[in-house]
């Protein structure tokens, strides 16, 4: 019989739910945007609303190094110009743009596998 394996996501940050206007991270809920990663969590971080990125918002992911930054862009999926985030690309930083309730799930996932993995969720 084959036996299966308890999947355990050792993360110290993980979040728990997600609706425009709230995300629960561990057993805090926010209600503004934040970066989470498997380690660090950025309570403080703005933009509230997507037309708010900037290149320069997105500057703190540097020191974070991770291999992928999810952009949660919302509810609703916006491509924000490749000159906000161009330079994490540059920085060897892979992007990938979603929907807020996406990049939660898709965190969930990668540091569930220890990725190195930054998520930028925009809260509205």
């Amino acid at each position: 019989m084959p036996m299966l394996d308890l999947d355990e996501n050792n993360a110290h940050y993980q979040i728990k739910s997600y609706e425009p206007g709230r995300i629960t991270i561990n057993d805090t809920t926010y209600q503004q945007s934040v970066i989470v990663t498997p380690n660090q969590l950025i309570e403080d971080w703005s933009p509230a609303l997507i037309t708010e990125l900037t290149a320069e918002s997105l500057n703190v992911i540097l020191t974070l190094k991770p291999d992928v930054l999810l952009l949660g862009t919302g509810s609703h999926l916006v491509f924000p110009g490749a000159d906000i985030y161009g330079h994490l690309i540059n920085a060897g930083i892979g992007v990938e743009i979603m929907t807020t309730r996406a990049a939660c799930r898709t965190y969930n996932a990668l540091s569930a596998e220890n990725r190195l993995v930054a998520a930028a969720l925009i809260i509205k």
